[in-house]
């Protein structure tokens, strides 16, 4: 028996774009309950770059595995914001490889003709605030899915 593949499983990989507010609602949907480290977390300067490596939960497919009585999943999947021209954070210690880090959400603060600032809000009160040209965000699975290891879909609060 093989690994499985993309190729065995609907929907397959996803690589989305967003370079608008309806995309990026998308795309907070699809990275919420990501987990990563501060060293899954890289800022490139030189590229006005944040990329995110991410261990992110198959909400696409959350439904599908219940209904068929399936293991809920995950997958590494590359989250990548371009166009920075400022980045912040609180509450993140980007320098510390060990903490670990949820992503709940990702915002949107419009700024004059097109500019804003992008927020990742992070569980425990953390947010890196990223202040960009335009909305210019790639997220890419990379890896093959593999069975969360909690076993369980992500829960939440209603507010």
């Amino acid at each position: 028996m093989s690994d499985a593949s993309f190729h065995d499983v609907e929907p397959g990989p996803l690589m989305l774009r967003a370079e608008g507010a309806e995309d990026l609602s998308v795309l907070s949907m699809l990275v919420q309950d990501a987990v990563l480290t501060g060293a899954d977390l890289t800022f490139d300067r030189g590229r006005r770059q944040l990329a995110l490596l991410i261990n992110r939960f198959r909400w696409e497919d959350a439904e599908a595995a219940e209904r068929e009585g399936r293991d809920f999943e995950r997958v590494r999947a590359l989250l990548v914001v371009s166009d920075i021209t400022g980045l912040r954070s609180d509450g993140i210690k980007r320098d510390d490889p060990n903490e670990v880090l949820s992503l709940l959400a990702l915002g949107w603060e419009a700024g004059e003709d097109g500019t804003g600032r992008l927020l990742l809000e992070f569980a425990g009160d953390g947010t890196i605030a990223a202040d960009v040209e335009c909305i210019s965000i790639d997220l890419r699975d990379v890896s093959r899915p593999y069975v969360a290891n909690s076993g369980h879909k992500p829960q939440h609060d209603d507010a």
